[in-house]
């Protein structure tokens, strides 16, 4: 049990070193953050079922209820806004009551929208349920649940910590795409629903009885730094979230960080993971096929997420950003001459490197939002977020128009490579903050 975990003194200095009785060899001690770094990870596993579904439901939906692909693309484009434009709010949840009882509850919501989905027969009831239920309780487990365990916990690794937190949600791809995709094609798309429903609540147990929302709950330093009293719950949590949006929308790197996330989330999640499967479909590829690479993507999202941690460490974050947007953009315009109904080797190298740059860009931004909001970053990083997912939104329903007009996705893949272009010269436009201002920020 976590509780049994030899724990690390309140000061910050290592306590002595003691001899070793008959040459025993001493116990190495493995800080309580780790573990609780562990329990995020798999909680962003488990809670990732989701993020795996929409882009399998666009033809399964349309074949079933002859809804048009704009309209299921709405309602996703609900569920991703609403995925942003909660998670601001959640950050400040999680400072007023906690960090595991904001997270349960957006699981207990997670897996109620999706079960509901299974009963559902108008376009509206698809809206409420996976738009609203689904969008509100996955926003709160959004990124910033992330952040927010990176920043009280660790004071050293944070780059890396964030980098293999943000890979936790590829890894949930990887392990329920495959899946759910097989459930789909072999048995429907409800069983499907009702597995994501299962996979959220399974998950429940974990946060309440393993996650800690303070080192100072445990009596313990964070990893890499001095110990500090737990702050007292801060009341207001919807005002001060506000309240710290006007403060950084006074700042230019705030809306730069904005800009170009918003962009991230457009080429992503709004693009590629709700819309490749039905465009590989569109080509003559058989949707188990095209889900397989979307989890092979997910696969060197993990590496490529980890190693943009560990870069972030150790480079200037601005710089990375524009190499990501760059290298994403050239990538996404090389897509609609790879489409075919087989998948060939120029096909698989363009996963590999896309997948190296899926969420790479999470590492850096949330770098650049503490740098230059300090104490804030958390909240601040909610906002910047909540751009990704309108990015993400607005392609979601025009990638879902553009197919119904246009009988192809040719000219949303095209658009989404200029847009990369333009992320990585606005993340070359961002400033180092100046001396002092982090610490204004944060007060």
């Amino acid at each position: 049990m976590l509780s049994d975990v030899t724990q690390t003194s309140e000061r910050s200095a290592p306590a002595p070193t003691r001899k070793p009785r008959n040459g025993a060899r001493p116990r190495i001690r493995i800080h309580r953050a780790w573990f609780v770094a562990a329990v995020t990870f798999v909680t962003i596993i488990g809670a990732a079922a989701f993020a795996s579904l929409p882009g399998l439901l666009i033809e399964p939906l349309h074949g079933e209820f002859h809804w048009s692909r704009g309209t299921i693309g709405f309602a996703v484009s609900v569920n991703l806004a609403l995925y942003g434009l909660t998670a601001p709010f959640a950050a400040a949840l999680m400072d007023r009551f906690g960090i595991r009882r904001v997270v349960a509850v957006a699981l207990s919501v997670i897996a109620l929208g999706s079960l509901l989905t299974v009963w559902m027969t108008e376009p509206w009831q698809l809206v409420l349920c996976w738009g609203v239920l689904v969008g509100l309780g996955s926003g709160s487990m959004a990124l910033a649940f992330a952040a927010t365990v990176t920043n009280r916990w660790f004071a050293a690794r944070r780059g890396l910590v964030t980098g293999i937190l943000t890979a936790a949600g590829a890894s949930g791809q990887l392990v329920f795409l495959p899946l759910l995709a097989w459930l789909v094609e072999h048995h429907g798309w409800r069983p499907a629903a009702v597995t994501v429903a299962l996979a959220a609540l399974a998950v429940v147990p974990f946060v309440w009885l393993l996650l800690r929302d303070h080192p100072a709950d445990v009596r313990m330093a964070p990893y890499g730094g001095a110990y500090v009293e737990k702050p007292a719950p801060v009341t207001g949590a919807a005002r001060r979230a506000v309240t710290v949006l006007f403060k950084a929308a006074r700042t230019g790197p705030f809306w730069l960080l904005a800009g170009t996330f918003a962009i991230c989330g457009a080429s992503t999640n709004g693009l590629v993971k709700t819309h490749f499967v039905p465009a590989a479909h569109d080509h003559g590829m058989p949707v188990t096929a095209a889900a397989g690479l979307l989890a092979v993507i997910g696969v060197f999202d993990v590496v490529g997420t980890i190693a943009s941690g560990w870069f972030t460490d150790r480079f200037e974050a601005r710089r990375l950003l524009a190499v990501y947007y760059a290298l994403r953009g050239i990538s996404l315009l090389f897509l609609p001459m790879l489409l075919a109904p087989a998948v060939h080797p120029p096909m698989l190298f363009f996963i590999v490197f896309y997948g190296l740059d899926w969420v790479a860009t999470v590492p850096p931004t949330i770098a650049l939002c503490r740098e230059h909001y300090g104490e804030d970053s958390a909240i601040v990083f909610g906002w910047v977020l909540a751009s990704h997912q309108v990015g993400a939104a607005a392609v979601a329903f025009a990638g879902g128009l553009a197919r119904d007009l246009f009988g192809s996705y040719d000219v949303v893949w095209c658009a989404a490579g200029a847009l990369c272009a333009a992320a990585a010269l606005m993340a070359l436009v961002i400033r180092r903050p100046r001396v002092g201002a982090v610490a204004a920020a944060g007060a």
